[in-house]
């Protein structure tokens, strides 16, 4: 017996993840960006990662036509953030409200994030309601701060737990 859809998505929400926002460009749509946490690394050698995003999103329109999209991993003082690339506002509205610069391959790049990855599409495969895109990562910039987390439907920091382990003079 098949597990019902409500069953699963309260099972995925056991299953603490990142926040990314996902952007694009091309010449015909313009700028896009959602948010997503269906993000993986995929390889090392050569350097690619994974996103999974709804078929109906009009982000895709822009990667589709370019073959180019960034990974913006969002910081813990993100939520605006990740709320407003959520959906409810237009593309403009929700780049108007985000400080962003253009990357290296021309897509977006949202300034604040801790990491953010541009990549090349490598390959696009249909699973369900979602495509999943695999990227080869071009250029990559890091920055200090701690990550924006997602679990039981509410946004989580990290916990310093190292005072709760025993030292190793112990």
């Amino acid at each position: 017996m098949a597990v019902g859809s409500e069953e699963f998505k309260k099972a995925l929400q056991l299953w603490a993840s990142g926040v990314a926002v996902v952007t694009s460009h091309s010449d015909k749509f313009g700028v896009r960006g959602m948010t997503v946490t269906a993000f993986s690394s995929v390889s090392a050698e050569p350097q690619q990662i994974l996103v999974c995003l709804n078929q109906s999103a009009d982000t895709g329109e822009g990667i589709d036509e370019n073959q180019r999209f960034a990974v913006n991993i969002l910081n813990a003082n993100q939520q605006d953030v990740s709320n407003n690339f959520s959906g409810g506002s237009s593309q403009e509205e929700r780049f108007a409200n985000t400080a962003w610069h253009p990357g290296n391959t021309g897509v977006p790049i949202l300034n604040e994030s801790l990491m953010s990855m541009e990549c090349k599409v490598i390959e696009k495969v249909r699973a369900g309601t979602h495509w999943i895109i695999i990227g080869e990562v071009q250029e990559a910039s890091c920055r200090s701060g701690e990550p924006l987390l997602y679990f039981r439907s509410n946004y989580r920091e990290l916990a310093d737990r190292l005072s709760d382990l025993p030292s190793s003079a112990d």
